[in-house]
Formats: C-alpha cells, sequence, structure tokens
C-alpha cells in the first residue's frame, strides 16, 4: 500500500490529520499541462507547514505529494459533485478554480486514465485513512479525523465576495457530534476573525465518506482563506507572486489557534 509519495506519520491520540491538497509532485504530467505553474496554483499552500505540531500533539498525520491536478482525493470517486449545482472540479481536474483550462487542447485525461489514476492514487490514500481510522479505533472509544484545507479569499467561480477566514465543515452536521462542532466553533469565533460552519464548504470527500459518529469516527473539515496564515496578493496571482513564501512569523496565530482547536479535539475523544 505505501509509495514515496504516501506518507503515513504514526501517532497515538485519538486524532488522525488528513493533508489532501499541498503536493506539487505533477506525476509526470508537465509536459501535458498549460504550465506547471497553472498546475500547481490550487495547491493549498504549505497547511502541511502550519500544521507541523501535528505529530508532537501525539495525532497521526496522512499526507500525499502528489498535485490534486493529477487527482484529488477529496472527491466523490465516481465522479459524482459533492456540490450539485455549483462550480466545482473533478476528479481529475481539466481545469483550475478560476476556469482556465490546465491542459493543452487533446492532452485531457480520458475515462481509463480516470480510472489508472484512481487506482494508483486515490484508492492507496483512501486505503491509509481506514488503516489508520482502524489502528486508532481500536485504542480509543471514539477518535475525530480532521481534514486540513486552504483556498484563496477571493473566487468568484465558487464563491460570491470573501470567503470567512475559518470555514468548519461537518457535513451539515452529520460527520461529527454536535458538542464537538460547537467546540471548535467556538474557538474560531473567539480570534474575532470571520468564521463560519457549514457554509460553502461542508466538508469534502473525506469528511462525507469516514464521519461516521454512529461508529466513533467524527470528521472535521476545516477550510482555511489563504489571507489567514498568508500574504495573500489581490486577484489570481502570477508566477512572480504566487505562492508567497511560508513566513512562521505571519503564520503564527493561525498556528496557534489550530493547535488549539486540535488540542481539543484530543481531550474531546479522550473523554
Amino acid at each position: 500500500m505505501m509509495a514515496d509519495w504516501l506518507t503515513v506519520t504514526r501517532g497515538t491520540a485519538p486524532l488522525l490529520v488528513s493533508i489532501p491538497h499541498t503536493g506539487i509532485d505533477l506525476a509526470g504530467l508537465e509536459n501535458r499541462l498549460v504550465s506547471r505553474w497553472l498546475g500547481r496554483r490550487d495547491c493549498d499552500w504549505w497547511i502541511d507547514n502550519l500544521y507541523d505540531f501535528a505529530a508532537g500533539l501525539g495525532a497521526t498525520v496522512v499526507h500525499t505529494a502528489i498535485s490534486r491536478t493529477v487527482i484529488d482525493v477529496n472527491r466523490d470517486p465516481t465522479g459524482a459533485s459533492l456540490y450539485p449545482g455549483q462550480a466545482t472540479t473533478g476528479l481529475c481536474p481539466t481545469e483550475t478554480f478560476d476556469g482556465d483550462p490546465l491542459y493543452r487542447e487533446g492532452e485531457e485525461p480520458g475515462p481509463s486514465e480516470v480510472d489508472e489514476r484512481r487506482e494508483k492514487y486515490f484508492v492507496p490514500y483512501h486505503a491509509a485513512l481506514q488503516v489508520e481510522i482502524d489502528r486508532l479505533r481500536g485504542l480509543h472509544g471514539k477518535i475525530v479525523l480532521y481534514d486540513c484545507h486552504s483556498i484563496r479569499s477571493v473566487l468568484p467561480r465558487l464563491f460570491e465576495g470573501t470567503l470567512p477566514v475559518f470555514n468548519l465543515g461537518t457535513n451539515d452536521g452529520k460527520s461529527a457530534d454536535a458538542g464537538l462542532q460547537a467546540m471548535v466553533g467556538q474557538i474560531m469565533a473567539e480570534t474575532g476573525e470571520t468564521s463560519v460552519v457549514n457554509g460553502r464548504f461542508k466538508g469534502g470527500w473525506i469528511t462525507r465518506h469516514f464521519g461516521q459518529p454512529q461508529n466513533g469516527v467524527h470528521a472535521l473539515q476545516m477550510e482555511l482563506s489563504n489571507r489567514g496564515y498568508m500574504r495573500e496578493p489581490e486577484g489570481k496571482g502570477a508566477p512572480d507572486n504566487w505562492p508567497v513564501p511560508y513566513d512562521v512569523a505571519f503564520a503564527a496565530p493561525m498556528a496557534a489557534t489550530l493547535k488549539k482547536i486540535l488540542e481539543t479535539a484530543i481531550d474531546w475523544a479522550g473523554r
């Protein structure tokens, strides 16, 4: 199951952290794409750096180095939209969040290639999550699966206006206990930053598929606006200004809040 692009850092706390969208490995597609930069623009930049404290809390961390341009491991594997009627990107995206074509004309993946990518990258990532869920459930009565994400603050094709800094998703309360959701919501509100629970982003496939409170698995998706931890430029960004380098000092307030959220999740699950 293991591969050089898939990293699992094991802990024993009742917390599993999923990092599915920080990969920049384009898996040999470079010559088929409009540009490497465009193929990486929608990466969840620096989220792995932002949560680098998680393993130190005893959390288990699962991370893929494969770019979401190759395959998005947080989409329905059948290709069905998780947000019917709203703009989104697919299992193997052919366009960016802004609607820009990712592939040169005629170079888009066909159904058989999509199937190959699913088997090569999607299946192992989800199998790794399931293995760790089963292992941690063997140690604890209940666990929290925390799925880490970020996105640009302004994306007219995906949402109106400016996205809140903190966006917590629990599939409208179906993937996690209401008490846990409320505690995390309170931490977000106490920062003084904008926040919402089950707003535009309610949780992707990882949250919806694995979040089974009745079986002791409580899944949260945290979608952060980039401006909360980066000096985010206006607009789409360009090769000369996106991504901006990771600045530990600038990101420190956000990292402190996220650490409090993960510590709260561990404490809640351990009760």
